[in-house]
């Protein structure tokens, strides 16, 4: 990731017709200050001269994008994240390539044939391995640039509860009386904090596109329900040295994300539980105010890398409750049991046929337990990591269910968030499998049985009662003709 802090620098400027070059690399730019020095400007010389020490001899063209910038930033009156200054760059950062000088670029109709192929494969394989029906109503291959469009409405749901606190944080750093009289110093700071958090989650969205296969890597829904989405050019990367034929590791990513789409599509509570559960963890984080306040205090738009490097290090401390524990256990236990219900499936149906299943799921497991950079920096941002730290230990209670119960048996765990196993069944995971549930599906059956036995009685209850009433009536209109 770059360590140009929050777009206070100039942006990266997008590749001429996708060949990476500049299009001016002679404006000065990010080299006119060094990274030392957001705005580019020239911290040396000038001598007396303050505007000489802070403009020194940059070119107009840059200090007015400079300045047009800053007035966006401080002109942005939406959320707690300003998402178009996200989005923009996220697409920078994806126009610069990867590290490894990658670059993006469309996908053709050879790729996109190939994609819908292996997951429509994936799904057929899939039938055997689990009870879940299908929940991939169509097959696309993105490229980087269509993954950071698709994606965003879910980073807005995971990043605005944490953000929303920032933002509360900055307006709450002045003193109480001086809070009356600094509207405007306060409505600035939360476009700085909204700009912040969009230039941020931007380069990390950015980041991330280079490094994903498809819409569900980090355990979460990403894209719209319903699209089992592959990215050719990461899987391409992602395949690179590995020895593996690309039809196989194709094959497989499909299958990981056929089996991420089912358990989403069929598992109506799955989505908003995952998804509550990061954020009552955000809810429990509180905002170190007193490093923000010195970041605040030494706040100077020609050198405002401070409230940057602030969020860089990171602002957010879990409060150390028992709610605040409990919270965290739900959500790594949540996100356990999704991927390891996925690892566990995905073997199943991959074993008997691809000879490089094993070497692929344990390539997986790493990758998925150690995460990436742009993993990291949602870290740091959000003050959590979305990842299953006991991916094992679920992959292996879910296959002693399988075992034991039998695919049907395993799958209705799922019919209710009850039914599921717990932190401490993780580490018992035998005493689990073999212990006696409250199955939901026959208690429903129960009471629909239940209903339908006292329907009759009730009809009959209420055909006396309309008699009566019938009877009354009748009564009523003979008194009155009387």
């Amino acid at each position: 990731m770059s360590d140009t802090p929050f777009g206070f620098g100039l942006p990266p400027e997008e590749p001429d017709n996708g060949d990476g070059k500049k299009k001016d690399p002679a404006g000065g730019g990010q080299g006119a200050g060094g990274q030392g020095n957001p705005f580019g400007f020239p911290g040396a010389g000038g001598g007396d001269n303050p505007f000489a020490a802070m403009f020194g001899s940059m070119n107009p063209n840059d200090l007015g994008a400079a300045f047009q910038q800053l007035g966006q930033m401080l002109s942005y009156e939406g959320g707690p994240v300003n998402w178009d200054m996200a989005k923009q760059i996220a697409r920078q950062t994806v126009a610069q390539g990867t590290a490894d000088g990658t670059k993006d670029e469309s996908v053709g109709p050879a790729e996109r044939a190939a994609v819908e192929e292996a997951v429509r494969l994936a799904d057929l394989w899939l039938d055997d391995a689990t009870s879940l029906p299908s929940g991939s109503t169509t097959a696309v291959a993105w490229s980087r640039a269509e993954w950071v469009e698709a994606t965003q409405p879910a980073w807005k749901e995971l990043v605005d509860p944490v953000a929303e606190r920032v933002g509360a944080a900055m307006g709450g750093v002045l003193p109480e009386e001086m809070q009356a009289m600094a509207g405007p110093l306060i409505g600035m700071m939360r476009s700085m904090g909204g700009a912040m958090f969009g230039q941020q989650i931007g380069q990390a969205v950015g980041t991330l596109a280079g490094e994903v296969v498809g819409s569900t890597d980090i355990g979460l829904p990403l894209g719209p329900a319903g699209k089992a989405a592959l990215l050719p050019l990461n899987i391409e990367a992602f395949g690179k040295d590995l020895g593996v034929p690309k039809d196989e590791i194709r094959l497989y990513l499909a299958l990981r994300e056929a089996a991420h789409q089912r358990l989403f599509a069929h598992v109506p509570w799955l989505r908003s539980h995952l998804f509550g559960a990061v954020e009552g963890y955000a809810r429990g984080i509180k905002v170190d105010t007193a490093k923000l306040e010195d970041a605040v205090g030494q706040l100077d738009v020609s050198n405002p890398e401070q409230l940057q490097e602030a969020l860089q290090q990171g602002m957010f401390q879990p409060e150390d409750t028992p709610e605040q524990k409990a919270a965290l256990a739900r959500l790594e236990t949540a996100l356990a049991l999704v991927e390891g219900w996925v690892d566990a499936v995905v073997h199943a149906a991959a074993k008997p046929r691809l000879t490089s299943a094993d070497a692929l799921r344990e390539m997986l497991r790493r990758r998925r337990a150690t995460g990436g950079p742009a993993e990291q920096t949602f870290a740091t941002l959000i003050g959590l990591e979305l990842r299953p730290r006991r991916l094992r230990d679920a992959s292996r209670l879910w296959a002693s269910l399988t075992d034991a119960r039998g695919v049907d048996g395993r799958d209705d765990l799922w019919e209710h968030p009850d039914m599921l196993p717990t932190a401490s069944d993780l580490d018992d995971p035998d005493g689990f499998v073999h212990r006696e549930h409250l199955d939901f599906s026959e208690l429903d059956k129960m009471l629909g049985e239940a209903a339908e036995q006292n329907g009759p009685s009730l009809k009959k209850d209420k055909g006396a009662e309309a008699d009566e009433k019938n009877d009354g009536s009748d009564d009523g209109k003979g008194d009155s003709d009387k």
